[in-house]
This record gives structure tokens, C-alpha cells and sequence, in this order.
């Protein structure tokens, strides 16, 4: 893994996953992108109701993410995308038989998190919400790779634990 990698930053709602991410990409030099940018209008009028999304809801979303995670790897650059990819189905369309493809996973405790998203604002996704992805999550297995980080670290905590975890794997 020599050149920048196509990263996926995972965990729940206000785990930190944009605010590391967008680090990290700084970092490498390389593109970030927010799942939340992929998401159908009629996404967004449903979190913002407090109404959970469906796997239905969430095909469309998924492929757009794998797509662009495609176009990245295809055009030999790196990426970064901060994406909760709750269920092991989903980090298969994004990431399942991409060998070059990273998954880093903030795990957080729920008051914690909690806490987070309760002093978060301008978000569409209510705290409210926030039972309902624990309910959904499934943490990533060995098989699957992952960096596992707490997410209770600071940001540029977890950036230098990643950092060493990927120069470990090989990456840059």
C-alpha cells in the first residue's frame, strides 16, 4: 500500500468520523468525501423527522458511496470518506472485495456519544436517533480488518493512531 489509501471512516452519529476523516485527508493530500452528501433528499427529510432509515433507504446511498470509493481507486488516488456503515452488508458494497480499501472503526461509548450529538448543532441527524444506529451497528469483525479506535480520543489523537496503524500496514 504505497500511495495514499481509500479510507473509510466508520462508527455511529457523532463518533468524529468527518472531523477525523477530513484530517486525515489533509493529511494525505487527498480527497474527502461525507456520506452524508450522498444521501436522496428524501433521506434527509426522514432523519430530520426522527424517522430511522431503512436498508431500503439506503441501497441508492450505498452504491453512490462504492462508486465513488471506485472512481478513487480507479484514478489511483486516495480518499477518505466518513461513513457509519452500521451493518457488515454495507461495508461489503462499499468496501467488500476492495483488498486496498482501509476501514478504520470509532467505537464510542453510547453517553458519550450521546453527550456529542447533544451539543452538536446544524446537523440534520437528531439525537434521537442515535438508539436506533446502536440498535443497527454491527462492529466490525476480524475478518473485516479494522482499525478500532475510541472514539473518546481527540481528533488529532486518533489521526496519529491511525497514522501508525496504516505506516504499520504499509501505507505512506
Amino acid at each position: 500500500m504505497s500511495a495514499a489509501p481509500v479510507i473509510i471512516v466508520m462508527g455511529v452519529a457523532g463518533a468524529g468520523k468527518s472531523t477525523v476523516a477530513e484530517e486525515l485527508a489533509r493529511r494525505f493530500g487527498c480527497a474527502f468525501a461525507d456520506a452524508d452528501e450522498f444521501h436522496a433528499a428524501a433521506n434527509i427529510a426522514k432523519m430530520r423527522a426522527g424517522i430511522p432509515l431503512d436498508d431500503g433507504d439506503r441501497h441508492s446511498w450505498l452504491l453512490a458511496i462504492a462508486a465513488r470509493v471506485d472512481s478513487w481507486r480507479a484514478g489511483g488516488v486516495g480518499g477518505i470518506i466518513a461513513c457509519s456503515a452500521l451493518k457488515r452488508a454495507y461495508r461489503r458494497i462499499i468496501s467488500g472485495g476492495r483488498p486496498d480499501v482501509v476501514l478504520v472503526y470509532l467505537r464510542g461509548d453510547p453517553a458519550m456519544i450521546r453527550r456529542r450529538l447533544s451539543e452538536r448543532r446544524h446537523h440534520f441527524m437528531p439525537a434521537s436517533l442515535l438508539d436506533s444506529q446502536f440498535e443497527t451497528l454491527e462492529e466490525p469483525a476480524a475478518d473485516e480488518h479494522p482499525i478500532v479506535l475510541d472514539a473518546a480520543k481527540s481528533a488529532p489523537e486518533l489521526v496519529t493512531e491511525i497514522l501508525h496503524a496504516l505506516r504499520a500496514l504499509g501505507a505512506r
